[in-house]
């Protein structure tokens, strides 16, 4: 729910509060910013400092409180961090710090003759949108506990949440009251003695002996008088989104008093949870690079959706009310539902069903279902994608959730246009407007196919959406045994609309106007492009190919897509593209891309993805793919086949909420660092000739077996076959087709 990061920097829309090239940290943050273009919400820094012991002089401010790192000893894992901090006084502050899911717990020992202190910000400044100077001053609180005249706890809140301003205006009111909670309890070590004088800062000025403060600008702090030249401190500060009784219930419930309060016992239960899932993965055959780059993309791709319910209860801001249940945030469906989502449904099956009644009471209590959840709806991003997580997590056989509120909120997403639908453009982040979804569904989408661009903004990408999103909403219906008039009407629709914005005269996909005019190549499209998006129709990739003249003509435009540079994987509408050359009959041209992607984009380095994580896309893209296969259409249940990166993999999958069956999934392919290229494919002992596997056949484990080549060869390679077929000439020319068909590949 939480998570616990060094301070390099505040932190807002385009900055997060950790750089790794920083020199000098600031404090030590829980953060609920989910990505670098999301909002923060209810955060609160700890910091420690010393001051003289002859005056009280506290560093509150950001820009005052900056120790410098001493880089080298830097420790980062996802169980545990540490750092050696230089004090400004000639001392050090060993810093070590882990957490639970809504527990931050840090240590801190300082090497020092001076008085240390340790500070709790409740309130600070804060920046909205990405401009640095756009800068609020959240509310805040502060009250200081007591035992035996030495600090037992701090707690407070503030009501910082920096995507209020994109929040949608019916659900404006209901989030209005919104604050993020906490208590940090503090733990000395037995040798420590005396008081333990306290306080709160308020404007950078200092009220010693106060217990309580509210307001802008608001701190809290405790001293810790040095008797032998050290000290020790620890603090477990409780999260909440509920009220500071709640958070202190989270102590008790996550690190509770007593023997396994030690931050060596925190870490120790972090680390075992990261085992749990790292260590179902077994690779041989893979670099040390590569099995850093495998391992930190599970990581990345189980940290989102991100949990937001508390011991059974959850703060909902769409109606500013508690309820029971589960609840999860930090959806960026519009990246995730490609590829991180069918990761989650083999690999965290047991979180399913919660994410998606989670989902559904967003649709119950805030009227439609989310599409990018920063603890409310933000707007962000075009198309009704939570349709596609529902179709695919219904289709893959997940349980466990109500299906017919289910259909009941795809369905709405579907037929039902947004407030004022024709006066608002809803371009990206714009304020004071309500629920965006389907945004041009009652202008031209639902009659003529697509949304006007003169009209809405981002339309032709939102068209393109919006036909994959019928898809989904038919497929989720046929599974549910939905009539045939709405199963007839979804799928025609899904089909039909995308080659609206066809223009054949260019080849390539192109905005429209409310009048059908074209609006530009250049109009229209979101985080991509005309040649990205003119390969965006993963669920009728067949009609797409005969839009561009067949298979030849197909993979050519493919080759002049990667040739000419216009593919950019740091931005998902590229990710499925090199899969496409599979189903066009050139599977060897998908498994050099493939190979050619992983290697220019990951890498093991602290910028070692080419893009924004994208809340685990990027690293469920690379995870596919080493296991050499990727979900184009997430809601066919089928996955095309690439290249295996690894002689082999061995996954545990997780046992189901719907069955206790031991899973197990084995992909070999020996020889594949070296040998890019596939020969022959079985699937639990079934030949394979076409490169698709089904999702059935691995849902409960199962054995992939790649026959690897360093040559192409026939497999999957229909359009070599035809070309060589077609040829009546002599050997020479054989040569000469396969040389240009390989793009000078030897045969």
């Amino acid at each position: 729910m939480t998570r616990w990061v060094a301070q390099t920097h505040q932190n807002y829309v385009s900055v997060t509060p950790y750089n790794w090239t920083a020199n000098a940290i600031h404090g030590f943050q829980a953060t609920r910013q989910p990505a670098i273009w999301m909002g923060e919400s209810g955060p609160v820094v700890v910091v420690p400092g010393v001051t003289r012991k002859d005056e009280l002089h506290l560093k509150a401010n950001f820009e005052e409180r900056g120790l410098r790192m001493q880089k080298e000893t830097e420790k980062i894992t996802p169980s545990y961090y540490s750092i050696v901090l230089e004090d400004g006084l000639g001392g050090e502050i060993l810093v070590e710090q882990s957490a639970t899911s809504r527990v931050g717990h840090l240590r801190f020992t300082f090497t020092t003759n001076e008085t240390p202190y340790i500070l709790l910000e409740s309130s600070r400044p804060s920046v909205i949108t990405s401009t640095a100077t756009n800068v609020t001053y959240p509310d805040g609180t502060v009250a200081l506990y007591l035992q035996s005249n030495r600090i037992h706890e701090i707690c407070g809140s503030n009501s910082e949440r920096q995507d209020t301003i994109i929040t949608p205006t019916s659900t404006l009111p209901y989030v209005e009251g919104f604050n993020g909670y906490y208590c940090a309890r503090f733990d000395y070590e037995d040798d420590f003695e005396g008081q333990t004088p306290y306080g709160t800062v308020q404007n950078s000025t200092t009220h010693p002996g106060a217990l309580s403060g509210e307001g802008t600008l608001l701190a809290g702090y405790a001293l810790f008088p040095s008797q032998r030249g050290k000290v020790i401190v620890s603090v477990r500060v409780g999260t909440s989104f509920i009220s500071i009784d709640q958070a202190r219930q989270n102590i008790d419930e996550e690190i509770p008093d007593g023997t396994a309060s030690t931050l060596e016992h925190t870490a120790h239960r972090v680390r075992t949870a990261w085992t749990e899932k790292l260590d179902r993965f077994a690779l041989q055959g893979a670099s040390e690079v590569q099995k850093e780059v495998f391992w930190t993309g599970v990581a990345h791709a189980l940290q989102y959706p991100s949990e937001q319910h508390e011991q059974g209860a959850y703060y909902s801001g769409y109606d500013g009310k508690i309820h029971s249940g589960q609840s999860y945030t930090g959806y960026s469906i519009w990246d995730t539902y490609r590829a991180q989502w069918a990761f989650l449904i083999l690999f965290a099956p047991e979180r399913l069903p919660g994410m998606i009644t989670s989902m559904l009471a967003d649709y119950k209590e805030g009227g439609w279902l989310p599409m990018w959840k920063n603890i409310v709806e933000t707007n962000i991003m075009v198309g009704t994608h939570a349709d596609s997580l529902i179709a695919e997590a219904v289709i893959k056989g997940v349980e466990g959730f109500d299906k017919d509120l289910a259909w009941e909120a795809v369905w709405k997403d579907v037929t039902i246009p947004p407030k004022d639908d024709l006066t608002t453009s809803y371009f990206d982040r714009e304020e004071n407007v309500d629920y965006e979804v389907r945004a041009g569904l009652s202008s031209a989408y639902a009659e003529k196919g697509w949304v006007a661009d003169d009209v809405h903004s981002e339309s032709a990408s939102r068209t393109l959406d919006y036909a994959y999103g019928d898809y989904a909403a038919y497929k989720l219906a046929a599974a549910l045994g939905k009539p045939d008039n709405l199963t007839s009407l979804l799928l025609e629709r899904s089909l039909r609309a995308p080659f609206t914005l066809f223009n054949s005269e260019t080849g390539f996909m192109e905005a429209r106007n409310a009048d059908g005019s074209w609006a530009g190549p250049d109009n229209g499209w979101t985080e991509g492009d005309k040649w990205a998006y003119s390969f965006d129709v993963v669920h009728d990739i067949p009609a797409l190919i005969e839009k561009r003249g067949g298979n030849k003509s197909f993979v050519q435009s493919l080759d002049d897509h990667f040739n000419g540079g216009h593919n950019d994987h740091t931005n998902e509408p590229s990710h499925h593209i090199p899969y496409l050359y599979a189903l066009a009959g050139a599977a060897y041209k998908t498994q050099a891309r493939v190979r050619e992607i992983a290697q220019n984009n990951y890498n093991n380095t602290p910028t070692g993805l080419s893009g924004n994580e994208d809340c685990g896309q990027m690293s469920s893209w690379y995870i596919f793919s080493a296991m050499g296969f990727y979900p184009v259409n997430p809601v066919s249940g089928e996955y095309v086949v690439g290249s295996p990166f690894f002689d082999k993999i061995t996954i545990d999958l997780p046992l189901t909420p719907r069955s206790e069956k031991k899973r197990r999934l084995t992909v070999i392919a020996q020889g594949a660092p070296t040998k890019p290229y596939i020969k022959s494919l079985t699937v639990n002992g079934r030949r394979v000739d076409t490169p698709i596997i089904r999702h059935e056949d691995i849902t409960d484990g199962g054995e992939i077996v790649f026959e690897m080549c360093d040559i192409v060869q026939e497999w999957g390679n229909g359009i070599l076959k035809q070309a060589l077929k077609d040829s009546t000439s002599v050997e020479a020319d054989r040569a000469q087709v396969v040389y240009d068909y390989t793009d000078h590949v030897e045969l």
